[in-house]
Order: structure tokens, then C-alpha cells, then sequence
């Protein structure tokens, strides 16, 4: 073993320590500050049965990939100068067949004259008889699953999404069938009702090893509603909040832990002869179970597996309150989304509108892009598009203000630039403290004219069928509403008849790192489909434009219907 410069030795004590270290039965071993082996006795390459010249300057993972070789630990040890012990296991190349070899293992920092200059590894191998390998190796198996837990479970804010999660890690280090079950979400589409002597869940994810998948199919896939009765495992477990365990190791017992009784044959043609129920609770509510079965030459649950089962479903139930509570207030801002910006009505049967919406976080479905189509008396309309600043329910909020008293000035038959006006004071004073842009034009249906003002929006797009093609509208751009310092004018825009009114709000081109004129200027390469399809030309805008957005988008095509009546022409 090499001694540093600054501490010289006898002749003695060097051959002294040398034959310490040669002759003990104990391996030894010293590695640097990269764990990689400086010197191992002869002790260790019997014990290993490679070479000295197969060790130095290697690590251990990578001389014996089939062993424990635990080198957290050693670093652990380097980096705090704590000595430790551990018992390992692993299979070595000396050994023959499969055999498992155990060995308890010392280590402790090695300095010289006050520098970190490795570890120093100390093993001695030991006995151990089948059951207690077996323990050993169970042990090993339920702390990598409780370890692998904290990074495979929660990785999303979607409950069946940790449900899977949950499942695919217990199958097959723990079961060979996993289900998870909750209860029926308290704001969603309705269900058949459950009978009175029921427990009804919905089975949010299954796993199974290969042999069973397609047999446990039978019983339910995820999305399914399952009836449990009265007196099975799950209900059982719901209401003491503890994990039942069935060893089911007779029809009776089946019979009772099956969600019904028509279940047995076919649990005990797949073999199903063992079942735990755990509770998945959130501050002793329960709020779901974790099923465990295991099948054929598997054996029976233990009292470990019931600690480990248990201790996974108390980590999961964090991840799933916090699914559950995202999943109740998503569906809800869904629905208050649908109603805040429901599609417009056509005013007139021979006008053509179509709409898109969409939020550029999907998690956060409401924000404060509005459009909207408010029929006019002598056959006129006005079309809205508006954008509030910011995201999320209060944003939803400020936009249902805004389009409200865009409903009501709408009634006076102003101008454009009149009602920006009107409603950019009315802002004011609401104390609405969100500014928003906002285009509105009203077309006048019969005389082929367009007039639009714009409040901070950027440019509507013109989509003619005939040889105009496809043009900017150039609108003056007045403040933001809400600022107080109003200046909007109307511009008259000639339309053709069919001619395509398209609004959209500026999530659709704003991009990071591109001026947003350049960006707004490919809109005039917009055409219609073939087919004249204003949902196709809706599709395919989204499809060139939507990749890459950072914002909400909306976007409204329309115009009226041809051919008419000479006398009916229309503009959109």
C-alpha cells in the first residue's frame, strides 16, 4: 500500500502493515477520491475472482456490475469523513450459477497529512440461510420501490395519470395485478345511478404482468365503473380506512373479498389467490383504494407487504388530493370558460361566422380573449374581438365586463369609434383596473361596407374570393381600453360580396424574437380552402400559425352567404 512522501516509515512498519493486510481473511481494498481501486489484498481477489490488474484504476460498478457495490455510500463518506457500515449482496464472477453472496462492509475516509486522498474498504463476507436471503432480498426490493416512488408518482397534475403511475410501480416488485380505484368525481358528466346495496368507484388505472393482462381485462379497464358489494375487501377498507388483507385460500373467502359473487370462477381460473385493499386517504377522508392481487406460484401478502403497500398509498394520496382539487377547479373553469365565451350566434341566416379558442396553457382554460357577433337594426351587425391582459379567472371576469358593456353600447347604434369611446370611460370609472385591446366592425349587410376601429388591436385580414385576394386592413390603432385616453376613429373598408372578415388576437402571431409586423404581415398570404369552408380555414390557420404560441388565442372568420339578390349584397 503506497505511504505519502511526508511520512516516512520504518523498514518495519511498512512490511509490518503490508503483511497485516496481506494475510487477513477480511478484503481490503483502497480506492481514490474517484472510487476507482488503488490496491485490493489478496484476500479480495480470491473473494472476487479477478486479478489485481482487473481492479486497479476501475470502479467498482464497473469490475462487478452484478453486486451492490453501494458507492452513494463512499461518497457519502468522502465527502463528510463519517465512517460507515453496510451489509450488500450481489453475485460475484468467483461464484457459480446464481448463488447470491452476502457481506457485511466497513468504510472510512483515508487522509494523508491533512488531504483527502480516498476510501479505504473493509468486507467480510457472510452467511446467510435461504429464508433470511430471502427477507434480505425482499427488503431490498420494498426500500428500491419506496425509493423509486418519490420520482415515478406526481409527475403530473392529471389523477389517472398518477393512478397509472402508482400501478406501474408495484407491478411486478410487489403484485402481479395493481389497481386503483376513486370515487366518482363530484363535478362531472352524471353516472347510471349505483344501487342502494353498492359501493361504486371508477377504476382510474390497471396493470398487470403479461400473463394476466389480457384475463383481468374481464373485470374492468381503466375508466370503468366498478360495483363493489357490501361486504368485499374494498368496501371494507373504505370504511375502516385499513388495508384488508384476503389470503384466499377458499371459495367462502373468495366469494367475499370479489366485487360480486359471478366473479370467483373466473378468479380462480387466472389463479388469484391473495388480495390487499389500501386505503388511499387525505386527512382520514378516504378518497380512493389501491387493489393489490397476486396470482399462481406467487406467494401469499406478508405483514412487510402490507407496510410498504400502505406507505405507498400514503405518498400517493399527496399527489392525488392535489390531482383531485386541479381535476375539480379544471372542470369547473372549463365550464365557466363555455359559458363566459360562448360561441356567437349568427344575426342574420345569411351570415357565415366560425370561432376557435385557445388557451396557451391547456391547465388554465379561461382567460381574457373575447369575440363576439351582436346583431344591428337595417340588416347591420357588429363584430367584436378583444383581448383583456393577463390569464386565468380574473382575467375571465374583466373580459365578461368588457363584453357586457360592449352588449349595451352596441344597442345606442354608434360608430365604432364612438362605442371604443363610450366604453373605454365606462371602464374607467367601473374601476376595472385590467386594460384590454379590442376591434370591433360593423358591416353593413346590404351596402357592401365595413366600418372598423381599433382600441391597441392589431389589424383585421380580408379575405377576398374574387381577384382582391387578400389584404391587411389598414385601421389606426387608439389606445388600450381602460387608459382613459380614448382618440379611436372608424375606418370604411369596400368589400366585395363574400368577402372574409377574419379577426384573431395577437397570441396567434406574437412570437418571441420576431417583430410582431413581420409576423402579422404573413397574414396576407392567407387564401380559402378550396372548398370555401370557413372551419377549414379556421383549421388551417391554427395549423400554420398555432405551433409555438405563447398566448391565448382567438380567431373569428365570417361573412355573408352568396350569391344573393343583386339588391342583397353583403359584405363580412
Amino acid at each position: 500500500m503506497p505511504v505519502h512522501a511526508d511520512h516516512p516509515r520504518s523498514i518495519d512498519e511498512t512490511a509490518l502493515a503490508a503483511a497485516a493486510l496481506d494475510g487477513t481473511m477480511a478484503g481490503v481494498a483502497v480506492f481514490d477520491t474517484e472510487l476507482r481501486y488503488l490496491y485490493v489484498n489478496p484476500a479480495l481477489v480470491r473473494h472476487n475472482g479477478l486479478l489485481p490488474a482487473a481492479h486497479l484504476g476501475r470502479r467498482p460498478s464497473e469490475v462487478l456490475p452484478d453486486i451492490d457495490a453501494r458507492e452513494d455510500l463512499m461518497r457519502a463518506v468522502l465527502a463528510d469523513g463519517r465512517a460507515r457500515e453496510v451489509t450488500s449482496s450481489g453475485r460475484l464472477p468467483a461464484e457459480s450459477g446464481t448463488a447470491r453472496c452476502y457481506w457485511h462492509g466497513a468504510y472510512h475516509r483515508l487522509e494523508v497529512a491533512g488531504r483527502v486522498v480516498g476510501v479505504v474498504g473493509i468486507v467480510l463476507e457472510v452467511m446467510a440461510s435461504d429464508a433470511e436471503q430471502h427477507r434480505f432480498a425482499q427488503a431490498q426490493r420494498h426500500l428500491s420501490l419506496l425509493d423509486s416512488a418519490n420520482t415515478r408518482i406526481g409527475t403530473t397534475l392529471d389523477m389517472d395519470t398518477t393512478c397509472a403511475e402508482l400501478t406501474e410501480l408495484v407491478v411486478p416488485g410487489l403484485a402481479d395485478v395493481a389497481t386503483v380505484e376513486v370515487f366518482p368525481p363530484d363535478v362531472a358528466p352524471p353516472v347510471r345511478p349505483a344501487p342502494p346495496d353498492v359501493v361504486r368507484m371508477r377504476r382510474a388505472a390497471i396493470s398487470s404482468v403479461r400473463g394476466l393482462s389480457r384475463g383481468i381485462a374481464q373485470f374492468g379497464v381503466a375508466g370503468d365503473y366498478i360495483d363493489y358489494q357490501q361486504d368485499a375487501a374494498v368496501p371494507r377498507c373504505l370504511v375502516t380506512n385499513q388495508p384488508v388483507v384476503e389470503n384466499l385460500t377458499g371459495d367462502e373467502r373468495l366469494s367475499r373479498a370479489a366485487p360480486s359473487p359471478e366473479r370467483v370462477a373466473a378468479y380462480r381460473e387466472l389463479g388469484l389467490h391473495s388480495a390487499i385493499a389500501v386505503p388511499i386517504a387525505v386527512r382520514g377522508a378516504p378518497i380512493g383504494v389501491l387493489g393489490l392481487l397476486r396470482a399462481c406460484g406467487s406467494p401469499v401478502f406478508t405483514d412487510d407487504d402490507v407496510v410498504v403497500a400502505r406507505e405507498l398509498a400514503v405518498r400517493a394520496a399527496v399527489h392525488l388530493d392535489h390531482a383531485r382539487r386541479f381535476t375539480h377547479e379544471h372542470t369547473i373553469a372549463l365550464e365557466l370558460q363555455r359559458s363566459l365565451l360562448s360561441e356567437p350566434r349568427p344575426p342574420h341566416p345569411h351570415i357565415e361566422i366560425a370561432t376557435r379558442y385557445l388557451p396557451a396553457d391547456r391547465s388554465v382554460l379561461v382567460g381574457g380573449d373575447w369575440f363576439d357577433v351582436i346583431p344591428l337594426p337595417d340588416g347591420r351587425h357588429l363584430k367584436a374581438m378583444g383581448d383583456v391582459m393577463g390569464h386565468g379567472v380574473e382575467a375571465a371576469v374583466a373580459m365578461s365586463h368588457y363584453r357586457s358593456l360592449l352588449r349595451l353600447l352596441a344597442d345606442e347604434e354608434l360608430p365604432p369609434h364612438r362605442i371604443l369611446e363610450q366604453l373605454d370611460r365606462m371602464v374607467e370609472r367601473s374601476g376595472l383596473d385590467r386594460a384590454a385591446t379590442c376591434l370591433i366592425a360593423v358591416v353593413d349587410r346590404t351596402g357592401g361596407v365595413c366600418e372598423v376601429s381599433s382600441a391597441g388591436h392589431l389589424p383585421p385580414v380580408f379575405i377576398d374570393p374574387g381577384p382582391a385576394g387578400t389584404w391587411l386592413g389598414d385601421v389606426p390603432a387608439g389606445p388600450p381600453l381602460g387608459t382613459g385616453f380614448g382618440g379611436y376613429r372608424t375606418t370604411r373598408v369596400e368589400c366585395g360580396p363574400g368577402t372574409v372578415l377574419f379577426m384573431y388576437t395577437d397570441g396567434l402571431v406574437e412570437r418571441r424574437g420576431e417583430d410582431i409586423d413581420v409576423s402579422v404581415a404573413r397574414l396576407a398570404d392567407l387564401n380559402l380552402p378550396e372548398s370555401g369552408d370557413l372551419e377549414e380555414l379556421l383549421d388551417a390557420v391554427l395549423e400554420r400559425f398555432g405551433p409555438g404560441a405563447e398566448d391565448d388565442i382567438a380567431v373569428m372568420a365570417s361573412r355573408a352567404r352568396v350569391p344573393f339578390p343583386a339588391d342583397d349584397c353583403a359584405t363580412g
